[in-house]
C-alpha cells in the first residue's frame, strides 16, 4: 500500500469522526457514548495529501454581487416521483447519497436511473457484485443499454482516475462503504476511509460539474453507516423505508441543499424493478366487501404528500391470561396509550382482551392524525360493527380524550374529497375552511362524542 510516513492507532467517533489518541466512553466533540474505534492511520507525509489540492485552476475568490443567482441546471431521470423529491431533477455537480436496507432496492434503483435515459452517459461503478451480476440484474429490470457502462472496482484512485478518461454525465458509486484509498491504512467500511472516499468524490463532483450518486448502508439502529460527516458532506441524502416483506417503499428526503425536505416517494416492488405510485391512496385502500368491522381509514400526512390509509384492528378475548398488544407499521407504546385512554375516559374495559393493529402496504406510520382511525378501528372489532367505507378520519387524541386538530387539515379533506369519501370526522377545534362538494365535515371533541356519533345505532 503506497504508504508513507509512520503508521500509528488512533480512535475514531463513528458519529462525528472525531480522532482521539486514546479509547473513551463518550466523544468529547459530539457527547455520544460507546462510538469510538481503533482504526491504523498514517503520519508524516503521505501520497494522499496531493488529493486535497483542488483541480480547477480558476479558484478564486468572488463577490457575492457577482456571483449569477440563476438555478443551476438540473438533469431529469425520467422519474417523475425522483425528480420532484430532488426539487426538480439531478443537480450538476451534485452529490447525493441513497440509504437503506439490505434488499429494500438501492441498487435496483440506482440502475433504472440509465436504463431510463439512454440519452446520459452513464458510469456505475460496482464494489459488490460483479459486472456479469450487474448485467443479470439490468435484463430482469429493463434491458440492456450501452450508454451504461459497469466497473468493477474498489480503489478510489483508480476510480476517479477512470471516471476522468470517461467523463460520464452521471457517476454512481455502488456502495460508498466497499470503496478505500490508498492513501490510507484500514480496511474498507472504517470511519477514515468512509470519510476520505466521500471527499474525493465530492471533490471530483464539484471540480467536474458531474453529479454523484452514492449508494449507502445503514445500521440496525437505522442510521446510514459511517461517520455523521458522509452526511454533512453529501448535497442530498435520501433514505428508503419499508418492510423487506412488503410491496411498498417509500423514498424519503433527510436532507436536500436544492429543494423541499418535506417530500416523498412511493414505489411498489414488481419482478421488473421499482414502479413508481403516483396516487398511493388508491393502493393504501384495498378494496374489500362492505360490512367488515375493525377497519377505518386515516386521512395522513407524510411531508407535505396527503394520502389515506386503511387501518386494520383485531379485539378478541385473552386466551392465555396476559393480553396481547402487537402493531405492525404503528407506534407499540402509543397504542397503549390509546386503548388506556379508550379505558379511562370513554370507559371500555380492554384490559383482558388482545388487540392487533395493522397498517395496509407495510408501511410506518407517525402521523398522530391517525390516532382516530385507530381508536374507530379498535371500537369497530370491538362491537363487530363496521363502519361505512366512504367515512374516513384525521385527528390526534389527547391523554384526556380530547380530539385535537392535525395540520393542514383542508389538504386531508380535498384527498379524501377527490377519492370519493362522503365523510370525514376530525377534531371540533380544527380551522378549516369550505369543504369540496360531495363530502361532509364533521367536527368532534373528544373520543366519547365520536363513538356516540359512529354508533348511535
Amino acid at each position: 500500500m503506497a504508504v508513507t510516513g509512520k503508521i500509528k492507532t488512533a480512535w475514531f467517533c463513528t458519529e462525528c469522526g472525531n480522532e482521539a489518541p486514546k479509547w473513551m466512553g463518550q466523544c468529547p466533540a459530539c457527547g455520544a457514548w460507546n462510538t469510538m474505534v481503533e482504526e491504523k492511520v498514517a503520519t508524516g507525509g503521505s501520497k494522499g495529501n496531493e488529493s486535497h489540492k483542488s483541480s480547477r485552476s480558476d479558484n478564486a475568490p468572488v463577490k457575492l454581487s457577482e456571483v449569477s443567482s440563476n438555478d443551476k441546471e438540473r438533469i431529469s431521470l425520467n422519474l417523475p416521483e425522483v425528480d420532484r423529491l430532488l426539487g426538480g431533477g439531478l443537480v450538476k455537480g451534485s452529490l447525493v447519497l441513497i440509504g437503506g436496507e439490505p434488499g429494500i432496492g438501492k441498487s435496483t434503483l440506482s440502475l433504472q436511473i440509465p436504463l431510463l435515459n439512454p440519452e446520459l452517459n452513464v458510469l456505475y461503478v460496482t464494489g459488490e457484485e460483479s459486472v456479469g451480476q450487474v448485467k443479470m440484474r439490468a435484463a430482469r429490470i429493463g434491458g440492456v443499454q450501452d450508454n451504461c457502462l459497469i466497473y468493477s472496482e474498489t480503489q478510489m484512485e483508480d476510480i476517479i482516475r477512470e471516471a476522468k478518461r470517461i467523463s460520464p454525465d452521471l457517476l454512481i458509486v455502488d456502495s460508498v462503504q466497499t470503496m478505500f484509498s490508498e492513501s490510507l491504512e484500514g480496511s474498507p467500511g472504517t470511519v477514515s476511509q468512509v470519510r476520505e472516499c466521500a471527499a474525493s468524490l465530492l471533490r471530483y463532483a464539484k471540480d467536474t460539474d458531474t453529479p454523484v450518486i452514492l449508494i449507502g448502508h445503514i445500521t440496525k439502529e437505522g442510521s446510514i453507516a459511517g461517520p455523521k460527516v458522509l452526511e454533512h458532506i453529501v448535497d442530498v441524502v435520501l433514505q428508503f423505508e419499508g418492510e423487506n416483506r412488503g410491496a411498498y417503499r417509500l423514498l424519503r428526503g433527510i436532507k436536500n441543499r436544492f429543494g423541499s425536505t418535506s417530500e416523498l416517494a412511493v414505489f411498489e416492488m414488481t419482478g421488473t424493478g421499482l414502479r413508481e405510485i403516483t396516487n398511493p391512496s388508491e393502493l393504501l385502500i384495498p378494496m374489500h366487501e362492505e360490512g367488515l368491522s375493525g377497519v377505518a381509514v386515516a386521512a395522513m400526512l407524510d411531508g407535505t404528500r396527503p394520502f389515506l390509509i386503511e387501518v386494520q384492528a383485531l379485539v378478541s378475548s385473552a386466551a392465555y391470561g396476559t393480553p396481547q398488544r402487537s402493531a405492525t407499521g404503528f407506534d407499540g407504546r402509543r397504542l397503549n396509550m390509546l386503548l388506556a385512554v379508550l379505558e379511562r375516559r370513554a370507559g371500555f374495559k380492554l384490559g383482558q382482551k388482545d388487540v392487533f393493529i395493522n397498517m395496509a402496504g407495510g408501511l410506518k406510520v407517525t402521523d398522530p392524525a391517525c390516532d382516530m382511525s385507530v381508536i374507530a378501528a379498535v371500537l369497530s372489532s370491538t362491537f363487530d360493527m363496521a363502519i361505512s367505507s366512504d367515512i374516513c378520519f384525521a385527528g390526534e387524541v389527547g391523554l384526556s380524550g380530547e380530539i385535537r386538530p392535525v395540520s393542514q387539515t383542508d389538504r386531508r379533506v380535498s384527498e379524501a374529497a377527490r377519492l370519493g369519501f362522503r365523510k370525514i370526522y376530525v377534531s371540533k377545534f380544527a380551522a378549516t375552511g369550505d369543504a369540496p362538494k360531495g363530502i361532509d365535515v364533521v367536527k368532534v371533541a373528544d373520543v366519547p362524542e365520536l363513538v356516540r356519533q359512529l354508533f348511535k345505532n
